[in-house]
């Protein structure tokens, strides 16, 4: 197995250094063309082929199958069908593979891990594929996010845990002088796994979300039971097979990774989490589930749960762009992205630009107002950036949106998608309200609604954007403003309650994206979530090191 270590090294060495540096690095390129001329038509082959089929597993002991995806795009259903096991056969499976898979080294699980993830690479336009057809993401944002940007998610847990499992000697000879005599001792160090981890996944990133806590798992010795959300299960499930495959080629069970597939209508997500056996659970999803698995008994868990992301907009230097900015930040997938900004906090009196002069509250709405009216109707972006809705209650809330008691700046424009007739395609909702009716903004609105917040000032924007996060958690908050100390400010009060503060975001970088080796995902400090992609924590909770000592 070392054979996989030493062809990976440079690669995990590599991951390690970013890690520690924390500047831009991928290892996956998330250009299309750099997997091949032919890899988007080998992959939609690849896809297609997978339709009304039954999905090959390795895992043993499954009976029946089930499966329900649905195209956001065509409406219509996918027809796979993935092997199905009750919660006693999949922790059963997990148990008996868990003893061998502990034993294994750190060199071994890193080699092995890395190893599926190169397996995985020529498949990426395929999990693309499968990701637009259950997510509605766009085709490129599909490829993306659920390709080499996941995979580079993954290479960073990799690399994260190789650092941590390696931090202390395995072996030392320990001699305390005492005078004539010494105590000598033989000490060893084993970072000891914790058993069985359920990673939960989403329905909105089924492989983004998903690999961290799965990896994190799997590279500290522990064995993973992934249960998907059932209309989003392709994704995951093609990163499981190369990682059963990995693992049967290479002489170990496959059983270490499990698919627990299930249906909407028999979910199997509460009696896993519940089980005994079960000691870690990654979650991603609403709050109300999220603070269920927070709440069970001896567990560790890892979540990422709802927020709602401000803009405090102060200054600028040229508000159109500014605008032009958060209007694709608001439309990008429809909103469905947990790091969508929500509420927009604008002074009364206006935006302080160059020069002494101000745009107004009023142009400063309109503005906003019309650069997403702008981008939507862009025959050539509109379609492309908004995607379509994952969920159909999503849409029903979106289109709803007008009822809240807000006044509606903009209601939904019509927008089709030239190639798929049926796609479930939403625009963005502006709504405006004063900061006293906090009833409107102080609730998540996931998908494509907005709200415009009217402030006294910016201290006063700045005060409802913390309290925001505080109470109800946030995963990044976009803030606009000239002024040295006016940034200094607003960076130290968000950052109090542990939400990041990204500052004068324009052109071809969203408050969005988050980097794998550099941006840390949710932060773990206020309700959103008490986990980070990828800090020391999310790897060193996952085991407990162990030190046993012997005399010559």
């Amino acid at each position: 197995m070392f054979h996989l270590f030493d062809q990976h090294r440079n690669a995990l060495e590599r991951a390690v250094k970013a890690v520690h540096e924390r500047v831009f690095y991928a290892h996956f390129p998330e250009h299309p063309a750099a997997y091949g001329e032919t890899g988007l038509a080998d992959g939609k082959a690849a896809f297609e082929g997978q339709l009304n089929q039954t999905f090959s597993l390795l895992q043993t002991d499954t009976s029946g199958s089930v499966g329900e995806e649905v195209s956001p795009y065509t409406g219509q259903p996918l027809g796979v069908q993935y092997p199905a096991a009750t919660v006693e056969v999949l922790i059963k499976n997990a148990q008996n593979a868990f003893d061998t898979w502990r034993h294994s080294s750190v060199q071994e699980r890193a080699g092995l891990l890395i190893e599926s993830l190169e397996r995985l690479r020529p498949r990426f336009h395929e999990i693309a594929q499968a990701t637009q057809h259950t997510t509605g993401q766009s085709y490129m944002m599909s490829f993306q996010a659920s390709g080499p940007h996941a995979a580079d998610r993954a290479l960073e847990t990799i690399a994260v845990a190789y650092d941590e499992l390696t931090h202390y000697p395995e072996n030392v000879r320990w001699e305390k002088p005492m005078g004539k005599i010494a105590v000598v001792l033989d000490k060893t160090y084993k970072p000891i796994p914790k058993g069985i981890g359920l990673v939960i996944g989403c329905s909105t990133f089924p492989t983004w979300n998903t690999v961290p806590g799965l990896y994190a798992d799997l590279m500290t010795g522990n064995v993973a039971i992934v249960k998907p959300h059932p209309k989003a299960v392709l994704p995951i499930a093609i990163f499981i097979a190369e990682l059963q495959n990995v693992l049967r080629d290479n002489g170990f069970d496959p059983n270490i990774v499990q698919l627990a597939a299930d249906e909407s209508s028999n979910l199997l997500t509460k009696t896993l989490a519940e089980h005994p056996a079960v000691r870690l659970i990654d979650y991603t999803g609403g709050s109300k589930f999220g603070d269920y698995i927070e709440s069970l008994p001896n567990k560790t868990s890892f979540t990422e749960k709802a927020g709602i992301n401000s803009v405090i907009i102060d200054s600028a230097r040229d508000i159109r762009e500014v605008m032009r900015n958060l209007a694709f930040s608001v439309s990008l997938y429809s909103g469905q992205m947990c790091t969508a900004p929500q509420n927009f906090f604008i002074p009364a009196h206006g935006i302080a630009l160059p020069d002494g002069e101000v745009c107004s509250y009023d142009d400063a709405v309109a503005l906003l107002r019309n650069e997403i009216s702008s981008l939507v109707l862009n025959p050539k972006m509109g379609a492309g950036t908004l995607g379509a809705i994952q969920n159909p209650d999503t849409l029903t809330r979106a289109e709803n949106a007008a009822q809240l008691g807000a006044k509606v700046l903009l209601s939904p424009i019509a927008v089709k998608n030239a190639e798929y007739d049926n796609a479930r395609v939403c625009a963005p909702t502006v709504l405006e309200t004063t900061a006293a009716d906090s009833a409107v903004y102080e609730q998540e609105l996931f998908g494509p609604v907005l709200v415009v917040v009217k402030t006294n000032d910016t201290q006063h924007s700045i005060a409802l954007a913390k309290a925001m996060a505080a109470k109800h958690g946030a995963i990044t908050c976009a803030a606009y403003t000239t002024n040295a100390e006016t940034a200094a400010r607003i960076t130290d009060e968000m950052n109090a309650v542990f939400a990041p503060v990204s500052l004068n975001l324009i052109g071809f970088i969203w408050v969005n994206q988050h980097a794998a080796f550099s941006d840390f995902h949710v932060t773990g400090g206020n309700p959103a979530g008490n986990a980070s992609f990828t800090d020391s924590a999310y790897v060193c909770k996952r085991f407990v090191w162990v030190g046993n000592r012997r005399t010559l």
